[in-house]
């Protein structure tokens, strides 16, 4: 046995582990040395993280408290910590602040109050004060009494990162006189070179009165009138990479944001200032909507990306900065290049309007879409094939995939006719689905409710490489009635968008071709999990680590999953020996980055010096096997194999622990411990332990003498499957057609009102259940 067991444990792995997991920068820890010519700004969100020098133009709401008295200072250190973090990168930042004018009112009102009280008290023949009234300030006096007030906050602040500051107040006339703008430009050059972030602000103490003028007509021509305006003239004089605008809104609305229906933009075109409709201004402040567009604008057009996000917002604030940076989705980004194609907030409206119709479909027509793609997966096989070849040499080529992926990856003439199969198979069952009625009760009479299926709106499957995917989850969206946006590996790009294609085709049979749509843009995964509003429910296909950066990521959506497959075998000391190889040997070997392939064989203690275990050690080493020992295990061995680092580790490879056990209770309790909720067996000729084995184990599959492989919805009779669940919610395990499915409660009556039920009324509750003939639809 302990010769088995050396040789075991020095096997050569066949299948490489692969986890893909979503991106996730630690932005503290990056130091940024990138040069980037100025010339054009920035395409695409993604490029943003390329920003060397960066202003942040801070809006009076941003830096300002409600009362418009006094600082947010709060707000404004969590600004700085995100700053002093870009600055200590190696970036170059500057900030263009507004509220010297509230630091002075606050200021000068304390003064004028305690001046008032002072002289009234001397005039006053009693020691009671009169009411006080508060004159009107002057802007210009509170600029002068605030400025010097707000720099010595920003000093404070900035060295608590060993980072210095300069303050520079400027006018209009320091950008127009030519010598003076030289002069500007020179001395943020060598604040910039010594690593000093300068802190500029338009000098309010002296500044005229804003008055109109022919601005914003050029990239040589802008009025400084506000801090908008001083921080896109900026931005351009200092060929600036990146304008970050804060302001007291999430970003640009293609109307004032509290009108019903207003939509947040995305991504603004130079071309698309006639479909914005603009509100009032901010709170506080000079400026607008429309002057920081005006002046986004202005500074595009010079070579600069512009971003105008929220800076108010406490659950973003802290990290507002360094998302947009990072190239999140976060506020508008305005951009001169526009996208051939829809967005994907576009994409998902077309989505939902065509699931609609997809879901008032007949049955019977959604049956023939399904069967229409079943048929075109076998007569479009060789250009299927051809493009998943392209795939399969790009992945091997880069180098950067291991062979497990790249065995995802691969399609094969046996994969699309099992795919065409189960399509078919799931076709019939579609036949009864939507709208069927699960209850029906005569409240009163003439009072009759329903419950009955309904889809569940709009779903999001984010997949890794599994190409096959892709038309197995789409014919379930069908199915289910429910509209489907697909995010699919990059690395199988060519395959998605080829049966992308199939499935649109069979969609325009009855007209909803939109209804399924493949994400193709730069989104990233976490930027997806975002869209609440959009997006009913998200399914991660892939990796462990996927599934939880998704289960992190969604704010609001609901995800159907599992992070983890840890799937044990357990070995009863009553497993017939033929039994227990055959379901350990497929479990494990048959496709070991299956997420329902056994991780974990447990072992009946009275096992250990028997021909089975020898048998199934030698099984495991000639599969080439590697064997990692559990605790109890290594202490019956001298030489044992290595022991494991986790008894929750998920291989994904041709590698398993092994773990010894003194009952079947034991073998319970461990998988309660250490399993994660997914599949487990039990091999054992004794049918009373082995019902308690499955009455006891609180996983989404249980089986008895049978592979762990079979946790699968084609194997089920599903047909297809969108992913299997770990959760405790209506759907668990494999999930099929039913999975995607919600209800709705419909009541039909004769203009009945609760009044008619109460103590005065003329009616009675009946509640009477009435039987549901078999098959019946709503």
């Amino acid at each position: 046995m302990f010769a088995r067991l050396a040789l075991c444990s020095r096997q050569p792995s066949r299948v490489q582990r692969h986890v893909c997991p979503v991106p996730v920068r630690t932005v503290s820890q990056t130091k940024f040395s990138l040069p980037r010519p100025h010339g054009k700004p920035f395409a695409h969100r993604s490029e943003l993280k390329q920003a060397k020098r960066i202003v942040v133009k801070l809006g009076s709401a941003v830096v300002t408290r409600g009362d418009e008295c006094g600082l947010a200072l709060g707000r404004l250190a969590s600004i700085v910590e995100q700053v002093a973090m870009l600055q200590n990168q190696g970036r170059e930042m500057m900030i263009v602040t507004s509220g010297a004018v509230a630091f002075g009112k606050q200021r000068l009102r304390h003064e004028i109050l305690l001046s008032q009280s002072v002289r009234q008290a001397l005039h006053s023949g009693q020691n009671q004060l009169k009411e006080m009234s508060m004159p009107v300030l002057e802007a210009r006096a509170c600029a002068a009494a605030g400025q010097s007030g707000l720099m010595a906050l920003y000093e404070a602040m900035f060295t608590q990162y060993s980072i210095c500051t300069a303050q520079i107040l400027v006018t209009n006339l320091d950008f127009h006189d030519e010598q003076k703008r030289r002069n500007l430009n020179s001395t943020l050059q060598e604040l910039m070179r010594m690593n000093i972030v300068p802190i500029i602000n338009t000098n309010d103490a002296v500044v005229a009165p804003p008055v109109p003028s022919s601005d914003l007509q050029g990239v040589n021509v802008i009025s400084i009138k506000d801090n908008d305006s001083l921080a896109a003239r900026l931005a351009v004089e200092m060929k600036v990479d990146m304008l970050i605008a804060l302001s007291d809104v999430e970003g640009l609305y293609d109307r004032p944001p509290g009108v019903d229906d207003a939509k947040l933009i995305d991504i603004f075109y130079p071309g698309d200032q006639q479909s914005i409709t603009y509100g009032t201004k901010s709170r506080v402040g000079i400026g607008g909507m429309e002057a920081k567009v005006k002046s986004a604008l202005w500074a595009l057009q010079g070579g600069t990306s512009v971003i105008i996000a929220n800076g108010t917002d406490p659950k973003v604030t802290g990290h507002v900065i360094i998302d947009i940076v990072e190239g999140k989705k976060v506020g508008t980004f305005f951009s001169e290049v526009k996208p051939a194609g829809p967005t994907v907030e576009q994409q998902t409206e077309m989505a939902r309007h065509a699931g609609r119709t997809l879901a008032s479909l007949d049955p019977e027509q959604r049956a023939e879409i399904i069967c229409g793609l079943a048929d075109l997966l076998t007569e479009k096989r060789e250009e299927i094939l051809g493009a998943n070849k392209r795939d399969m040499e790009l992945a091997m080529a880069s180098g950067r995939f291991s062979q497990a992926l790249i065995n995802r990856l691969s399609l094969s003439t046996a994969k699309l006719n099992s795919l065409a199969i189960g399509l078919r198979q799931l076709a019939v069952s579609s036949r009864d689905s939507v709208g069927r009625v699960l209850r029906r009760t005569r409240v009163a009479n003439n009072l009759e409710l329903e419950q009955i299926t309904v889809p569940i709106g709009v779903l999001l499957v984010i997949f890794e490489s599994r190409p096959d995917c892709l038309p197995q989850v789409s014919a379930l969206a069908i199915a289910s009635g429910n509209a489907l946006l697909l995010k699919g590996g990059k690395e199988a790009s060519n395959t998605n968008k080829i049966l992308h294609q199939l499935v649109q085709e069979a969609l325009s049979l009855h007209g909803v071709s939109d209804a399924v749509q493949l994400i193709s843009t730069r989104e990233e995964v976490e930027d997806l999990c975002r869209l609440d509003k959009l997006i009913d429910l998200i399914v991660p296909r892939g990796s462990s680590q996927l599934v939880r950066d998704i289960q992190r990521a969604a704010k609001g959506i609901p995800v159907l999953g599992h992070s983890e497959g840890v799937c044990h075998v357990y070995i009863d000391s009553e497993a017939g020996l033929d039994k227990a190889i055959d379901v350990v040997r497929d479990s494990k070997c048959d496709y070991p980055a299956a997420c329902n392939a056994m991780e974990t064989l447990l072992i009946h203690r009275d096992l250990l010096r028997t021909p089975l275990f020898d048998q199934i050690i030698d099984m495991l080493r000639t599969e080439q096997v590697k064997i990692h020992a559990g605790p109890r295990f290594a202490s019956y061995l001298t030489f044992s194999p290595s022991e494991v680092k986790s008894l929750r580790t998920e291989y994904g490879d041709l590698e398993c622990c092994i773990e010894v056990v003194d009952s079947m209770q034991e073998a319970v309790d461990h998988i309660h411990k250490y399993g994660s909720s997914h599949t487990d067996v039990i091999v054992t000729e004794n049918e009373e332990t082995a019902e308690q084995f499955l009455q006891q184990v609180d996983s989404a599959c249980v089986f008895w003498n049978s592979s762990s492989r079979f946790a699968d919805g084609y194997r089920f009779g599903l047909g297809a499957e969108v992913g299997i669940s770990t959760a405790r919610i209506h759907a668990r395990g494999p999930v099929g057609l039913e999975g995607l499915l919600t209800t709705k409660w419909v009541l039909r009556g004769e203009g009945h009102t609760v009044a008619d039920f109460s103590d005065q009324g003329s009616m009675k509750y009946l509640h009477e259940n009435i039987p549901i003939p078999q098959g019946s639809f709503s």
